[in-house]
């Protein structure tokens, strides 16, 4: 007899950017970045920057110090200069294995960092976001974003802050090696560089759109996954293995085509990087040869800025893998930033008061909603829940029962009319004291994988084991508690999977009775229960509702007929209300509905 809100659609998925629009808008990404994460942490920054300088100027002086050793040591056979000339290639050694050390601690401590409270902000915007934005984002989704996406900023910001300035440091201390050994032979060796770039260009714009795919169908294989594994009972009673097999196949053959999509893109500077070096190889062999056979240069010479050319272009190699990396990195953040920038449709005033709860009268006023998708859920409804009474709202399915919790504590907000308490707009008042008056058992209760203390604790974390125990005595849990191995301090798996349906609704009943709100939402908490189940559980429910305003959405005959008022709905509309008596005595629609629950539990 549940009416369940229709699920708000989630919006069609956009088309890709043309790719000179997604590296335009790479700009703003990287500049968010900076100004959100890296830039709270320059000195650290300079501190590592000023590392890779004098790491990168230790590499330039060995491809320098190779013209000495060639020329006066091995050539000239000076043996004034043998150790002198020893000792400053150990002391360049030593001083770049320092600063690389140094370097590399604090960078990976420093991208740690930046990734965890990239999680951490990510995961607070999350939880604090509207139930209409869960609807319409399946958790699997979610989880790829934040683990998934993750995984690509966390290898993007490694190997950026490690490589970059590292790299592109080195590069130019060789290239300066370079212009100072031959600075014609420089200038026409160098065309290998701007080629390298144009290309890794090309490339990360394919890599870019290729990741985003990648992404998208992680995120639906994880989902799929999850629905998999938790429907596991379901699957094998109705002999769907070999469907779930198919579903599941498809996905990871999509993602196996698109992650060698992205391998192949990848592979192919290595050819091209291999054909441009050895061509400007070539072009120093010949050149430079002649210079020296025609005593223009030396052979120190020579092979000083033959080997800084070949050290210059190993980092210009992992510039371009690192590149690669950032596109994907880039694409990673792009949504993650699309997520945390995504408005909250329920939002405080800035004026918003909290709540004062007097006598937790709750009155609708000519309320109407309609969900995202259109579905009209409520027309112009208009009733009062007077203070510390029991309101049942009956009626068949998608009448708009449920939609009236929901609209309560603000899970979703009115179209028209208005819902107060005692007389405060819900949309006055701080959502964070609206919530903190109200406590809501369901037919699907929330067990977190955690002790069964802190399962009820969840009600009101602070209390004391004594109010913990109290409360769990109320729900009637108690005794099955101190049958489990470790008492509260059992864990009890994945969505209370090690408990029964009615255990877990007594667990739901005791976090309630420990938040001892004044506002009770009950919304089908017994419909799912054998009959003993029900019998503890009803228990627990009529010492939970002593003294509180309750709204119960139900359809077993015990909780209806005990209700005060009876508000009988249908098509979003309320049509009849009253007593069970009085309602039955009129003859109208409750009486039909009434007969037809006699005979279902006849």
């Amino acid at each position: 007899m549940s009416s369940q809100p229709a699920q708000p659609v989630a919006e069609a998925p956009k088309k890709p950017a043309k790719p000179h629009m997604e590296m335009t808008a790479s700009v703003p990404l990287m500049q968010r970045m900076m100004r959100e994460y890296i830039r709270p942490r320059l000195t650290r920054i300079v501190s590592v920057i000023f590392m890779m300088l004098v790491s990168a100027a230790m590499t330039g002086a060995m491809a320098k110090l190779l013209e000495p050793i060639i020329d006066s040591v091995f050539t000239a056979k000076d043996k004034m200069m043998l150790w002198p000339v020893a000792g400053a290639v150990l002391f360049v050694f030593l001083v770049r294995g320092a600063a690389t050390y140094g370097q590399t601690v604090l960078l990976n401590n420093l991208s740690q960092r930046i990734v965890s409270d990239m999680q951490r902000d990510m995961f607070t915007h999350l939880i604090h976001s509207d139930l209409a934005f869960f609807h319409a984002n399946p958790s699997g989704q979610l989880m790829s974003r934040f683990i998934g996406d993750m995984l690509f900023i966390r290898n993007a910001v490694s190997e950026s802050l490690t490589g970059l300035g590292k790299n592109t440091f080195t590069v130019i201390f060789l290239i300066g090696v370079m212009f100072m050994q031959d600075w014609k032979l420089a200038i026409i060796s160098i065309f290998v560089f701007p080629a390298a770039a144009y290309t890794v260009m090309k490339l990360g714009k394919k890599l870019r759109k290729v990741s985003t795919n990648t992404q998208i169908s992680t995120g639906e294989l994880t989902g799929m996954l999850g629905q998999a594994f938790q429907g596991s009972r379901h699957v094998k009673s109705y002999g769907m293995e070999e469907y779930e097999i198919s579903r599941i196949h498809g996905v990871i053959e999509n993602i196996y085509k698109l992650m060698d999509r992205t391998f192949r893109t990848s592979a192919i500077l290595a050819p091209i990087g291999e054909l441009l070096s050895g061509l400007a190889i070539v072009t120093i062999i010949v050149y430079g040869g002649s210079e020296v056979i025609a005593g223009h240069s030396t052979a120190g010479k020579l092979f000083s800025f033959i080997t800084a050319f070949i050290m210059a272009f190993e980092p210009m190699k992992r510039l371009a893998r690192l590149s690669n990396i950032n596109q994907m990195g880039l694409a990673a953040l792009d949504r993650m930033f699309k997520m945390m920038d995504e408005p909250r449709a329920i939002a405080d005033k800035p004026d918003a008061k909290s709540l004062v709860v007097q006598d937790s009268t709750i009155e609708f006023h000519n309320v109407v909603f309609t969900y995202a998708d259109g579905t009209n859920a409520l027309n112009s409804v208009s009733f009062v829940a007077p203070a510390g009474k029991t309101v049942a709202l009956v009626g068949e399915s998608g009448a708009g029962k449920s939609t009236i919790l929901n609209l309560i504590p603000r899970f979703y907000d009115v179209n028209g009319g208005s819902i107060t308490i005692d007389g405060q707009d819900v949309r006055d008042v701080t959502t964070q004291s609206l919530r903190a008056n109200m406590a809501l058992v369901s037919q699907e209760v929330a067990i977190f994988t955690d002790t069964l203390r802190e399962n009820i604790l969840y009600g009101k974390p602070g209390a004391t084991d004594e109010e913990v125990m109290e409360a769990a005595k109320l729900a009637v849990a108690h005794d099955f508690i101190m049958e489990q191995t470790d008492g509260y301090n059992t864990k009890v798996g994945e969505n209370g999977v090690k408990l029964s349906g009615g255990q877990r609704q007594r667990i739901s009943i005791a976090r309630a009775m420990l938040r001892n709100a004044p506002i009770l939402l009950l919304d089908e908490a017994t419909s799912a229960l054998d009959a003993n189940s029900e019998r503890l559980v009803q228990t627990a429910l009529e010492r939970l509702q002593k003294g509180r305003t309750t709204i119960v959405v139900a359809h077993r005959l015990s909780t209806i007929m005990k209700a005060d008022i009876i508000y009988v709905m249908s098509h979003g509309n309320i049509i009849e209300s009253g007593t069970h008596e009085s309602l039955l005595a009129s003859g109208g629609a409750y009486a039909r509905l009434y007969g037809s629950m006699m005979k279902e539990t006849a």
